[in-house]
């Protein structure tokens, strides 16, 4: 495979993860929303509290990545804490699990 297949591989996976997240997103909102006026459950609860702890993941990625030489810092912090990414991002989790 050449560099730019394996380029344009890579972009077409983060793409997907990126749209796995914002939907991650989207149904936390959801969820919020409906916490002001009905009680949720402890499932409901499980999934907002996951989705917060990815957003404040994020904040500091996106931090570094945007420091000079982020860029090259990013992938390196990644390898020394994998668990800086957020979960739609995270290869060693189970396709199932992703979905959810």
């Amino acid at each position: 495979m050449t560099s730019l297949e394996e380029i344009k591989l890579l972009l077409i996976r983060n793409k997907q993860r990126l749209a796995l997240e914002l939907r991650q997103s989207k149904e936390a909102v959801f969820l919020i929303k409906k916490a002001t006026h009905s009680n949720l459950s402890e499932e409901e609860k499980e999934k907002i509290k996951v989705q917060l702890l990815d957003i404040c993941k994020a904040v500091p990625s996106l931090a570094v990545f945007l420091l000079p030489g982020g860029a090259l810092l990013l992938p390196l912090l990644i390898k020394l804490i994998p668990d800086i990414l957020p979960s739609a991002f995270q290869d060693d989790l189970p396709n199932d699990k992703k979905q959810a």
